[in-house]
C-alpha cells in the first residue's frame, strides 16, 4: 500500500490545488527565512485614519510573504498597518501551508490576532484572506471568539460553500479509499469539498455573526471555487461583489485576483474604509 499512498498523495493534493491555489515558487527572501519588507513591523501603531490593523491570511499551498506581495505593499503605501501569518503547516512540507485542519488553523489565527492586538494596543483588527484565507477566519469568528476582535472580513475567491472543482470532485466516489487519504494526508483539501462536515457545520444557522462587516471579492473566471457564486455569503452586513462588474475587461481567474489585481486591491481597501470608499472601475488599476 505504501507505494500507492507515495503516488495518491500528490494527486490528491493536486484535487483541489488544481495547479491555481499555488502561489509561485517561494521568494529567496522567504526561503531564506528573512522578514517580509514593510508589514509585520511590531512597532506599528495604527493611525487615526486606520486604527485598526490589518490581518492577511494566505491560501491553500500559500504562505505569509508570498501570497502577499502585491496586496501587503498596496496597503502599507496606504498607510495601514498589516501582518501576516503562517497556518496549516505539515510536517516536512516547507513553504506551502494551509493544508493542515482548518480548525487547528482558525486556531492560529486567533493566538496571531491576540499577538498583533497587543502590539498596536488596538481593540479590534480586519482581516483580509485569499481563498481558505477568506474562509477559515469565519471559523474563528462564529466559534472562538473572534466576533469580539473583528471589525471586518474581506475575502479575495473565498471558499465559502466549497467547491465542486466544475464537478471534479463528484468523481470522488468512484476512486474508493482516496477520498479517505485526502482527509489523512490534506486534511485542509477534503475540508473544503462542497458538502463537507467541515462547510456544514461552518454554514448551520447562517453565514455570518452580528458585529462583523462582511465582503466577499469573487471573479467569474475562477477555475478552482466554483461554482464562482458560492463564494457568497448571504446575511445583515454582507456585500457581495462581483470583479467584473466593476470591470468588465478584467480576467483575473483564482490566483491572480489575489496577488496581482489592482482592481480588486482597490475594492479590498474600500472595504477597509467604506467611509472614504472611491468608486473602483477598471482605472483603478492605475491608482
Amino acid at each position: 500500500m505504501l507505494p500507492w499512498k507515495r503516488v495518491v498523495r500528490p494527486l490528491a493534493a493536486l484535487l483541489l490545488a488544481a495547479a491555481a491555489l499555488a502561489v509561485p515558487t517561494a521568494t529567496g527572501a522567504h526561503a531564506a527565512g528573512a522578514p517580509s519588507s514593510g508589514w509585520n513591523d511590531y512597532s506599528c501603531k495604527p493611525s487615526a485614519d486606520h486604527p485598526r490593523p490589518v490581518v492577511l491570511v494566505h491560501g491553500t499551498f500559500g504562505n505569509s510573504v508570498d501570497n502577499w506581495l502585491g496586496l501587503a505593499p498596496y496597503l502599507t503605501h496606504r498607510d495601514y498597518c498589516v501582518f501576516s501569518l503562517d497556518y496549516g503547516q505539515l510536517d516536512g512540507v516547507p513553504f506551502f501551508h494551509g493544508l493542515g485542519p482548518i480548525e487547528e488553523s482558525a486556531q492560529q489565527l486567533d493566538a496571531f490576532v491576540g499577538k498583533v492586538l497587543a502590539a498596536t494596543g488596538a481593540t479590534k483588527a480586519d482581516i483580509v484572506g485569499h481563498s481558505q484565507g477568506g474562509m477559515m477566519p469565519r471559523h474563528y469568528l462564529k466559534f472562538l471568539g473572534g466576533a469580539d476582535e473583528v471589525n471586518a472580513l474581506v475575502g479575495i475567491a473565498p471558499n465559502n460553500h466549497g467547491t465542486t472543482l466544475a464537478g471534479f470532485t463528484d468523481l470522488l466516489p468512484y476512486f474508493p479509499g482516496v477520498g479517505d487519504l485526502l482527509t489523512e494526508a490534506t486534511p485542509a483539501l477534503a475540508q473544503q469539498v462542497a458538502g463537507s462536515d467541515f462547510l456544514t457545520r461552518l454554514n448551520a444557522g447562517g453565514d455570518t455573526v452580528p458585529g462583523v462587516r462582511y465582503t466577499v471579492i469573487a471573479t467569474r473566471y475562477d477555475q478552482v471555487v466554483t461554482p464562482y457564486r458560492s463564494q457568497y455569503l448571504s446575511g445583515p452586513n454582507v456585500r457581495n461583489v462581483l470583479l467584473q462588474d466593476l470591470c468588465p475587461v478584467d480576467l483575473s481567474e483564482h490566483v491572480a485576483i489575489g496577488l496581482i489585481d489592482r482592481i480588486a486591491f482597490h475594492e479590498v481597501a474600500n472595504a477597509l474604509d467604506p467611509a472614504r470608499a472611491r468608486p473602483t472601475t477598471c482605472a483603478s488599476a492605475f491608482s
